[in-house]
């Protein structure tokens, strides 16, 4: 059990800015471990999203409150993911053979269809928010990050990784796969948050997301032969995006 708390901290100070004890290793060991516990590093980067909501709804209105939750999240994580999706777009928009755009794909700067993908992406999480009654969307923002980041993750059992210099890898932690009960875990801590608003309905918001998971990753192998960390992190928004949408639709028929 000592040893799992550690690898969980180990996740949080990896994948977010969240600080942890200093004497929790970093090692590939436990990186590659922490795996699991995106999902439930969801949990808390959602929580603290929605509680600024949750907070700020008081004093401020609807529209300003969910640009701060967003800022929120984004300042927690320091962009990880959203760092992810513009690369991705950068990549795949500006690159015509695989070589090529893997090697955008690393480029740290941020080019125009990078930019416009980064947009587009935090334009419709805003516009989907605003539009979901207000009620439920902290428990939207808190299931959101967590079944986008287990669907995210699972693309590592499914495909291979595409660059062979693990080594140079931005997140090294994420070439090797998770085993049955490293997803089994992630699994739960990615689906529980649906419990939150208490209707048995919302599990549906499952499929629309895995099958946008789905479209990805045979996307992202007809295109680089397998995955990333970048496209990994672009799962995620558009698999949090998909799951906005989805919700949307589905609280008007129920």
């Amino acid at each position: 059990m000592k040893k799992e708390i550690q690898i969980f901290f180990a996740a949080l100070m990896f994948y977010t800015r969240i600080p942890g004890p200093r004497r929790i290793s970093n090692s590939e060991e436990y990186l590659n471990k922490s795996v699991k516990y995106l999902p439930l590093a969801g949990w808390l980067i959602g929580g603290f999203s929605a509680l600024v909501f949750y907070s700020c709804i008081y004093i401020l209105p609807i529209p300003v409150s969910i640009v701060l939750s967003m800022a929120a999240s984004i300042l927690l994580t320091g962009a990880f993911h959203e760092d992810g999706i513009a690369d991705v777009c950068d990549g795949f928009g500006g690159g015509y053979t695989r070589e090529r755009k893997l090697e955008i794909m690393k480029d740290s700067r941020i080019g125009v269809f990078g930019t416009i993908g980064l947009i587009m992406v935090l334009g419709l999480k805003f516009i989907l928010l605003n539009e979901i009654y207000v009620t439920i969307v902290p428990f939207a923002i808190i299931a959101a990050h967590s079944l986008s980041r287990f669907a995210a993750i699972t693309i590592m059992n499914t495909l291979q990784y595409a660059r062979k210099e693990e080594e140079k890898s931005k997140v090294i932690s994420f070439v090797k796969k998770m085993t049955i009960p490293e997803l089994i875990i992630a699994g739960m801590f990615g689906i529980l948050p649906l419990a939150l608003f208490q209707n048995y309905f919302y599990f549906l918001l499952i499929i629309p997301v895995f099958i946008t998971r789905w479209l990805l990753g045979t996307y992202f192998k007809k295109q680089i032969g397998g995955y990333t960390g970048d496209c990994l992190g672009a799962t995620q928004q558009l698999c949090e995006v998909v799951f906005y949408l989805s919700l949307l639709v589905l609280w008007k028929y129920i």
